[in-house]
This record gives structure tokens, C-alpha cells and sequence, in this order.
């Protein structure tokens, strides 16, 4: 079975929020896409200056971004290969949303369940710094995040996947050691392509062989894999160092770094 593109999402982010000494929020997640899907890295948008993102330049939406206001978002998909994903609004669409706009993450989500069915599979993980909330559209699934380290990948908040329980576990023993966290550190957890044992993969319904392919935190494969990882560190003085590496067809290829303060300037190193 070949891999569906997975068009503007994530496919897994490892998130530690609300009680290390230093910082409000530490992300370290992975988008896996095709190969050839066209990809601009991160930037602060032209048409959206407050927007920083990479960003899709198929359907023009993105997987993950926060703004200098410190709104955030960032979307996995749902796998499940019996759900169709034609005929259905660019997912992509709802992390640009959410960050383009001054509504609520609470009114947001409430207006994105009454939507739920306009679009394929999805996980959102949004808000700011300070307040996180999940949704599930398949499962119609809500919840405010608590304290602590999570992980997200293609089926909901935390589900014992190998791949989801390796990246919270590696995340947490991270933020438990280190009250100042070395970014490169957490490229070291996204970077990780050790294979699950076969009796812990989950079945999901792509077959063994995919499951297998699927089943590291870093994914490489003929067509499809790991297209960038994004480290982002929000310290409790808001200021945000955000971090993202470009692999091509596994190997590394680039990386940009950004530093700002929520509400003031930017710069790009």
C-alpha cells in the first residue's frame, strides 16, 4: 500500500507544557510528507507578517506555527486508510486559521466541531503558551491540556503507539534534567529512526510492512518521510527561540533559527 500524502500535518509532536522552572512550552515534533509535495520552510509570512510557519505551497496551509502575538497551532492526521481524504477541505486551513484571527481557542474549536465533517482525520493541538486545548474531529474529542509532557501523533492525544511513548518519555527525562534546554537535545529525540519491535507496532489498518515504516520518530522511505523537525522553546519571560531543520529524502539539508518576544521584534540567526 503506498503512503497517502498527509498534505499540511504534522506527524508527531512531543510537547512539555505548564511546570518546568524555565519555560511555558518546549516543542519538538516531525512533519512526514512526500517527497516531492512542494514545501517553503518556516518564515514569517509576506501576506501574514505575524505568521511564522512553513508552510505548503499546494494548498498554502501549514502543519505548525505560532505568531508574535503567541497564538500556536499545529495539526497531525488521523490514520485510518478506510476514512476518505478526497472531497474534503485542505487541512492545512485550521492551523492558518486559528493563527491568522483573534478568536478564542475555546470558540474556535466549538465552531471547528459544528465543521468537523468539511474535513479528513485530524488532530489539533492550539492556543497559547499559557492554555493548550486537543480536539479530535473523527472521534469528536476535547480536551484542555494539563501540566506535563505529552506526545501526539496519528490517532489522539497520547496513545501508546511506540514511537508517541518513546518521544514523551525521552522529552521528559530532558526538561526533568535540565532547567536550561539545549535545542540541539531535542533534535537528537526527533532524529531517533529505531524501528519498533514488531509485537508493539499498533494495527491501524496499513499493513505490517507500512506499520514497520512508520512505527520510528524519524521516518525514511523511497518516497516519503521526515521532511522537517521544529524545535520551539517559550520561556516564562515569553520569550520564543524557534528552531526548524530541513531533511531531503532523510539527510540533512538546512536549518533557521528564530528568536522573538511575544507582543515585540523578531530576528532571524
Amino acid at each position: 500500500m503506498k503512503i497517502k500524502e498527509n498534505a499540511e500535518t504534522m506527524c508527531l509532536i512531543n510537547f512539555h507544557f505548564g511546570d518546568h522552572p524555565t519555560y511555558k512550552l518546549v516543542i519538538a515534533a516531525n512533519r512526514d510528507e512526500a517527497y516531492a509535495r512542494p514545501t517553503a520552510e518556516a518564515s514569517f509570512w509576506k501576506d501574514e507578517p505575524t505568521i511564522l510557519a512553513g508552510r505548503d505551497l499546494k494548498q498554502m496551509g501549514t502543519w505548525l506555527g505560532i505568531t508574535k502575538q503567541g497564538r500556536f497551532a499545529a495539526l497531525t492526521n488521523f490514520r485510518d486508510p478506510t476514512l476518505p481524504e478526497t472531497g474534503k477541505i485542505s487541512r492545512g486551513e485550521i492551523v492558518r486559521n486559528y493563527l491568522a484571527h483573534n478568536m478564542k481557542p475555546e470558540d474556535f474549536i466549538e465552531r471547528l466541531r459544528k465543521e468537523r465533517n468539511h474535513y479528513a482525520g485530524f488532530n489539533i493541538l492550539l492556543g497559547s503558551p499559557d492554555q493548550l486545548f486537543h480536539y479530535n474531529n473523527i472521534l469528536d474529542e476535547l480536551s484542555e491540556i494539563t501540566p506535563g509532557t505529552h506526545a501526539l501523533s496519528n490517532h489522539t492525544l497520547n496513545t501508546p503507539w511506540p514511537k508517541v511513548v518513546k518521544g514523551r518519555e525521552l522529552l521528559r527525562e530532558q526538561v526533568k534534567r535540565n532547567n536550561q534546554i539545549n535545542p540541539n537535545a531535542l533534535f537528537r529525540i526527533t532524529s531517533n529512526a529505531e524501528k519498533a519491535p514488531d509485537d508493539l507496532l499498533p494495527n491501524t489498518g496499513v499493513g505490517i510492512e507500512l506499520e514497520r515504516i512508520l512505527s520510528p520518530l524519524f521516518i525514511t522511505s523511497s518516497h516519503y518521510g521526515t521532511r522537517s523537525s521544529t524545535v520551539i522553546l517559550v520561556d516564562r519571560e515569553n520569550n520564543v527561540t524557534f528552531r526548524e531543520r530541513i531533511y531531503q529524502q532523510g539527510e540533512f539539508h538546512s536549518e533557521n533559527t528564530f528568536k522573538f518576544s511575544i507582543g515585540k521584534g523578531w530576528d532571524k540567526t
